[in-house]
């Protein structure tokens, strides 16, 4: 039997990996056509992705994603049974995982419904790998921040005025420290753990110093 590791330069063999970080992230994909259905699997699998599960209808992304707990869901807005724009609010109203829309229409109010409903992205038709692959990690991204951040907090209230100030105390980081979205939430979670303070209190800090008053 042939170690996998055998083809790899020597640089790259790293057996000391975490065990999380040798783990494939899983994904659900559910779009009604199916030789886009298919293109989309090909493109996942490509890129690292095991993809649990590919279905043609809403309910059933719904039910998969319960039963599976995949790291993404990537899910067409126009399906049978049940639409891709309820199908998400009911995953985001159970917190089972980052959604990414793709849509035909580019027009702001199903973009607002789509992220009302729970979506961490979206990609408009005709997409690429390009344009597919970057939109899944700034779902899951944000869904492990706002995942992070609720732990914090019971208050459905208070959690959205949370992530509401973490927002804008990233978007200062962003501008000011020319750091990305994950960079700027890091920094806000580990100034978080080291001064002992909440989230909510880190980010205040950032905007009463880089943006003004927070109450803005």
């Amino acid at each position: 039997m042939t170690d996998e590791n055998d083809s790899l330069p020597d640089d790259q063999q790293d057996l000391s990996l975490p065990e999380e970080e040798q783990r494939r992230r899983t994904a659900i994909v559910a779009e009604d056509e199916s030789l886009i259905r298919m293109d989309i699997v090909e493109t996942l699998t490509e890129a690292g992705f095991e993809v649990v599960a590919a279905v043609g209808d809403g309910e059933s992304a719904v039910s998969k994603t319960r039963e599976l707990r995949p790291d993404a869901v990537v899910m067409d807005v126009k399906m049978p049974q049940t639409d891709g724009v309820t199908a998400a609010e009911r995953i985001g109203e159970d917190n089972l995982a980052p959604v990414v829309m793709l849509t035909a229409f580019s027009q702001a109010e199903l973009v607002e419904r789509a992220r009302d409903a729970g979506a961490m992205a979206y990609v408009v038709k005709p997409f690429t790998p390009a344009d597919l692959l970057p939109a899944i990690e700034i779902a899951i991204s944000r869904y492990q921040q706002i995942t992070q951040l609720e732990s914090e907090i019971a208050d459905l209230g208070e959690r959205f005025e949370t992530r509401k100030r973490v927002d804008r105390a990233k978007g200062l980081l962003q501008t000011n420290m020319g750091l990305s979205e994950p960079e700027a939430f890091r920094w806000i979670q580990k100034t978080s753990m080291d001064r002992r303070l909440t989230m909510r209190e880190v980010a205040d800090a950032v905007v009463d110093q880089l943006g003004g008053s927070s109450k803005d």
